[in-house]
Order: structure tokens, then sequence, then C-alpha cells
């Protein structure tokens, strides 16, 4: 069984930058797709970045030339760093997890932007 533990995060100004990583255990990473979603309050659950097991990476579009996906096959872990942050990207960000149509969740890790 997978499982998820997310790191980082915290408040930060606007423009600035911060990184996430998230550690999985279990079996079969690499042939799993992995990434991140987020979530404002209010809002649905929104895909952030996501990496496939053939290593082609998905950007959502409000995070496109800010925010770049990270994958390491041996350590297990999913980075996101983020750039030229915006209040607009405060949010709890979900590591993630699919393999075989099943989808692991992390427990969130939340990231404010503010001045």
């Amino acid at each position: 069984q997978v499982h998820l533990v997310e790191t980082g995060g915290g408040s930060v100004p606007p423009g600035g930058s911060v990184r996430l990583s998230c550690t999985a255990s279990g079996s079969m990473f690499g042939f799993s797709d992995v990434g991140w979603y987020r979530q404002a309050p209010g809002k649905q659950r929104e895909l952030v970045a996501k990496i496939s097991n053939t290593w082609r990476a998905e950007y959502g579009e409000s995070v496109k030339g800010r925010f770049t996906v990270f994958r390491d096959d041996a350590q297990k872990t999913i980075d996101l760093e983020m750039n030229n942050l915006k209040p607009e990207d405060t949010a709890v960000y979900y590591c993630w997890l699919a393999l075989r149509n099943k989808e692991t969740w992390g427990q969130g890790t939340q990231v404010t932007v503010t001045s």
C-alpha cells in the first residue's frame, strides 16, 4: 500500500518561492503517474502539475512558466518548485500518485501567499 508524506509549505510573500517535497512508500513508484493538486477555500481541487511514468509533464494553465515538477524514482520523491508566487496560489497542496487506476493522496500542506 502506498503512503505519501509531504513537507514544505508555509507563508511566503508575493513574488517569492517555495519548494514542496513528497516522499512515497511502497513499491511500483516508477510505474506510477505522480504530481500535485491544490484546493483553495470554496473551490474545487485542481491540477497543479503531474508527471507520467513515461516522464511527460503536464501543468495547470495558471502555473505554467512559474512552477516545475520533478520526480526521482530512485528516492521515490515528487518535488514542486514554485516561483513568482501570487496570492491566488494560496491553497492546500496535495501530493498525488496514480497506479492502475487507483489514486493515493497525501495529507496536504498549506501554502499561503501574503504580504
